[in-house]
């Protein structure tokens, strides 16, 4: 299209973040400290006044240290409902329902029909939240046209720009990696980019709506696939009896493999969901795709009865867990495998006390004397800190049972 029938505007002076958590919130912090008027929506108040108070509503974690930056704290507030400005991004949750594994949209849908009493012609609309292909370019664009009468894209600016950033790494990886720019339309990609531009100092791919929301599922879909492989060679090697990480250190010799690590299963708000959206669009393309979530959703079955085995049927057992992050090195909980295991164990009457010296008030002062008179240690997440903590314990602790090796 013509880029000149939209007023772009070659500086983005307000930026409005609808949903500021664990993807919006590092975004909205980036604009700010690139010295952008930034507002923060979302409808828990808690994390509103935080915000505003310049600190995170979870303490003590990666988020929270970032807002706490005197440079964010000039031009970053929060607000419980949307504001007029310059673009608006759309970083809400987009989970799956859990009986049917249907895509659930209805945070976006909230989100979007939230912001269209205050855009005017010439804004952008970011839409980052993991999404449906064709959802941008259906769905988006349907419910802003509908809702204010302009027209997208030559009235609103519109474009995809999926997030990619790793829990406890957050702040560099938002700089540094490479960013989807999937633009309704060549002026929309132009608009996005000079934007994003303001602070990522990765590449700024240009592709198109549709282009990016399915290469972000595909990322993560990838990842899921590998992970079930690795979970199946375990498997395979517990029914053969050889080592699993003895196996697949010797297979990974081979220049082209590379065999992921096996665990107790995938969780996090991404991989063990997103499969399920391309799934929705082509349900006869992605057995592979289901294939894969059904290995890795019996992994906590399959470390529970490991578990159990250890312990010989012993009536009345006390089991400290250590992990209960949803993978290594972060402090995120969210759809964690872990929680799965040990809500498994206490079923059978078990007793577990679980700890995670990353997760806030989860941590322990001595791993000896959280562990002492307990059957049985079980590793869930593999977490440095308790790799440390188990070596400097040395003998004071009872039998060790890694269920997420290295």
């Amino acid at each position: 299209m013509d880029a000149a029938r939209v007023p772009v505007r070659d500086v983005l002076p307000h930026i409005v973040v609808v949903g500021v958590g664990y993807v919006g919130l590092p975004a909205a912090v980036m604009w700010a400290k690139a010295g952008l008027s930034v507002t923060g929506v979302d409808i828990d108040p808690s994390i509103v006044e935080g915000i505003n108070n310049g600190r995170h509503h979870v303490t003590g974690g990666e988020l929270d240290r970032m807002l706490s930056d005197p440079a964010v704290r000039d031009h970053l507030v929060g607000s419980a409902t949307p504001v007029a400005g310059d673009a608006f991004i759309v970083a809400v949750p987009t989970p799956v329902d859990y009986l049917t594994k249907r895509p659930d949209l209805g945070a976006v849908e909230a989100a979007v029909r939230s912001i269209c009493p205050v855009l005017t012609r010439g804004n952008l609309v970011v839409i980052e939240s993991t999404i449906p292909p064709l959802t941008t370019s259906g769905l988006v664009k349907e419910l802003i046209e509908r809702e204010t009468g302009l027209k997208v894209p030559e009235d609103i600016l519109l474009a995809h720009c999926p997030e990619r950033i790793l829990p406890g790494a957050i702040e560099h990886e938002i700089v540094h990696n490479d960013r989807l720019i999937g633009g309704i339309d060549d002026a929309s990609t132009q608009a996005a980019t000079d934007l994003y531009a303001t602070f990522v100092k990765g590449a700024l791919i240009p592709t198109s709506a549709t282009a990016a929301e399915t290469a972000k599922i595909m990322e993560n879909a990838s990842r899921d696939v590998g992970i079930a492989l690795a979970n199946e060679c375990a498997l395979i090697c517990e029914k053969v009896g050889v080592d699993a990480s003895e196996v697949i250190a010797l297979a990974n010799r081979h220049p082209r493999v590379n065999i992921l690590s096996p665990g107790i299963g995938v969780g996090g708000h991404c991989i063990p969901v997103d499969p399920w959206f391309l799934v929705d669009v082509a349900p006869a393309e992605t057995r592979l795709l289901r294939a894969a979530r059904v290995v890795n959703d019996e992994m906590p079955k399959r470390a529970a009865t490991r578990v159990r085995t250890a312990l010989n049927g012993k009536r009345g057992a006390r089991v400290v867990a250590l992990g209960a992050a949803y993978k290594r090195e972060c402090d995120d909980v969210r759809e964690a495998p872990a929680r799965d295991v040990v809500r498994l164990l206490q079923a059978t009457g078990i007793t577990v006390e679980q700890y995670d010296p990353l997760v806030p008030g989860m941590g322990y002062a001595s791993l000896a004397e959280v562990a002492k008179g307990a059957d049985l240690v079980i590793i869930l997440v593999h977490h440095a800190r308790i790799d440390d903590d188990i070596a400097a314990a040395g003998g004071d602790l009872p039998p060790v049972l890694d269920l997420d090796p290295r």
